[in-house]
Parts: structure tokens; C-alpha cells; sequence
């Protein structure tokens, strides 16, 4: 028959021809940002947000040799939820956000869960989307900032003896949400000490 066992493939995401030009600008906007207003390491935090697929399907098949796109059974399940992992630049990792499909509580892992206390008690937050989607939204990032991020900031301020007003820097990607308008202005009307700094778009898996 000519087949051979093959990997699942897709269409990749392109990396933008003049992608090292923009993670260069990237690291010089962030290098003069620390410098200019004093940014010590455990005040820059990079998070970033993935998808967690439930029931995981294989990887592998038997293909037809030469074949471009392959796909095999339950790698499209799409019944899954969004964690969103923030860590510090001095290697401190924050509590855990995980956004479920749903309009209820019921959507999210229920109290006898597995390690359900122990998430609890790590501050991890379980958040329901109010959409149809398990992708971050306006008020699952707002959530984010208010619970985790700025939070974090301000114990650490505290711990290193630094005052109210000293900026921090937050790196994410260019996520709608991240970029709009609206989550902007809220960012700098209601925590105007965080700096957001995003990641050129395309060049977050480089």
C-alpha cells in the first residue's frame, strides 16, 4: 500500500521575514524601559497563555509515503481550556489561571477534583469564560492582573523596600485581548505602575 507511520502535520504560523529586526527592537525597547525606570528582576514578569486538551489523541499513523498534510484521529478534539502561566525574571512562578468554555461555576474543575485543595491553596485561580470559547477575555485578564499579577508586584516592592510608585514591567503576546484598546486604558487607569511590553507578533515560539 506505500504507507509508512506518520506524525500528525498542520500548516505552521510563518515567523516574520524581518523577525530578528523585531526581536531586536523588542530587546532594546525592554533593555531601556528596565534601565530607565529601575526595573529589578523580580519585578518583570512574562506570561503567556496555552491550550489544554482534555483527552489528547495520537500522534502517529499509517500514512500514504509522501504525504503532505496527515491528520490522525482526536488530534482536533478541541474540548479544552486555557492556563495562563506568569513567571518572574528572578525565576519565581506565579499562581496558576485556567479559563473553562462556559457560562457557570459548573465549568470549572468542581471541589472534589483532584489536588483541588492544594490549587486552592496555591492561589490558582479557575475562572469560567461567560463565552462559548475558553480563551482569555477582557474580564478573565482583568481577573488576571487584579488577583495575580498586581498583587505579586506589590509584595515584592514591599520586600525589597521600594515605594508605591515603582514602575514594573509585564511581557505578553500580542493576543487580541492583550492589545485592544480597552484592556489597555483599564491597565494604565486602574494599575498606571505596570508597564506591558508585548512580544513581536510571530516570533513568540522562537
Amino acid at each position: 500500500l506505500h504507507w509508512s507511520e506518520r506524525r500528525a502535520t498542520r500548516a505552521a504560523q510563518k515567523t516574520p521575514t524581518n523577525w530578528e529586526d523585531l526581536c531586536e527592537r523588542a530587546f532594546i525597547r525592554m533593555a531601556y524601559r528596565i534601565k530607565e525606570e529601575d526595573v529589578p528582576s523580580p519585578l518583570y514578569i512574562n506570561s503567556d497563555q496555552t491550550q489544554v486538551v482534555y483527552a489528547q489523541g495520537a500522534a502517529l499513523t499509517w500514512s500514504k509515503t509522501g504525504s503532505k498534510q496527515v491528520s490522525t484521529v482526536g488530534n482536533d478534539e478541541k474540548r479544552a481550556f486555557t492556563i495562563v502561566v506568569s513567571i518572574s525574571c528572578d525565576g519565581t512562578v506565579l499562581p496558576f489561571q485556567t479559563i473553562h468554555q462556559g457560562y457557570t461555576k459548573k465549568s470549572c474543575p468542581t471541589l472534589t477534583s483532584q489536588s483541588y485543595d492544594q490549587c486552592i491553596k496555591a492561589n490558582f485561580r479557575f475562572e469560567y469564560s461567560k463565552t462559548q470559547t475558553y480563551w482569555s477575555t477582557q474580564e478573565t485578564m482583568r481577573t488576571l492582573v487584579d488577583e495575580i499579577i498586581a498583587p505579586y508586584f506589590e509584595t515584592k516592592k514591599q520586600e525589597l523596600g521600594l515605594p508605591p510608585t515603582q514602575k514594573s514591567l509585564w511581557q505578553i503576546d500580542l493576543w487580541s485581548v492583550h492589545r485592544s484598546d480597552e484592556f489597555r486604558t483599564w491597565l494604565k487607569k486602574t494599575h498606571p505602575t505596570i508597564m506591558i511590553d508585548y512580544v513581536p507578533g510571530g516570533c513568540t515560539g522562537l
